[in-house]
């Protein structure tokens, strides 16, 4: 979806002001939003050294889901591992593809993708860990998450391992206006308005105002990310027949957040 006009929320909402009907609003996950996404993504090492340590901790298959473009389906199958990765967006799903062919010989072969829903999916197998990162559990509902854990739960060998990352987010009173840097060298604003309380953060992407040019659109990428302190997801997937059986703590990407990656096993 691209409008010019869409409510956004606090410092960024006062940024765009600025920039009037030259704004272009996007979705950071769709066909517009891909390639930042993936750029960004890509130079982002979070959670891989815990997540491929937990992994190599139990033998047999990978299922990942939300994989996106393979930020982390490449690391798992590094670990010599079949891997079936699972995308919703035909975007990602097709940046994905194009990595794996890029990929050394033999690695890619490795490699089942599968476009589908992590709330409803049904592959007919069962796999030893059941990878979902990047706190993607954080882009779903409450109805979203427990159709996911259903269907995780349908899919896990026995003694097999559901990891999922989450994060928590402390309220600093202002909201977090960062820089980052992307695979390809590109800089990107990241500003996130949150206030203790609120179901979910508001993330919106843009480039540096210096490099902003004076006339033509200012593209911009919005997405909306829940709120789902470690405990709450702990108390939820236990009522889900999941037992957290180990947490372990991940690199902060700021002094508001605190990342924590979740083991479970089917109770």
């Amino acid at each position: 979806m691209t409008t010019t006009r869409v409510a956004v929320p606090g410092l960024a909402g006062e940024i765009l002001a600025g920039y009037g009907d030259r704004v272009r609003v996007h979705d950071l996950y769709d066909e517009a939003g891909a390639s930042v996404y993936h750029d960004l993504a890509a130079a982002d090492t979070t959670e891989i050294r815990e997540l491929t340590r937990a992994v190599r901790a139990v033998p047999g298959p990978v299922l990942e889901l939300a994989a996106g473009s393979g930020r982390l389906t490449l690391p798992l199958l590094a670990l010599g591992r079949a891997v079936t990765a699972l995308e919703l967006k035909e975007s990602m799903v097709a940046l994905l593809k194009e990595r794996l062919a890029e990929a050394p010989a033999g690695i890619g072969a490795r490699c089942t993708v599968v476009q589908g829903d992590m709330t409803a999916f049904a592959l007919g197998a069962r796999f030893a860990a059941v990878v979902l990162g990047t706190t993607s559990v954080s882009l779903l509902d409450a109805d979203g998450r427990a159709g996911l854990y259903r269907a995780v739960r349908a899919h896990l060998a026995p003694g097999g391992r559901f990891l999922l990352s989450t994060v928590d987010v402390a309220d600093d009173g202002a909201d977090l206006d960062l820089e980052a840097s992307g695979a390809s060298g590109r800089r990107y604003r990241m500003i996130e308005h949150w206030r203790a309380g609120q179901e979910v953060r508001e993330v919106t992407v843009l480039a540096p105002e210096r490099e902003i040019p004076q006339t033509g659109p200012v593209p911009v990428f919005t997405t909306a990310i829940r709120v789902l302190p470690p405990d709450d997801l702990t108390r939820e997937l236990a009522s889900a027949g999941l037992r957290v059986v180990a947490r372990h703590p991940l690199p902060a990407a700021s002094a508001r957040h605190t990342g924590v990656l979740l083991e479970a096993e089917a109770a």
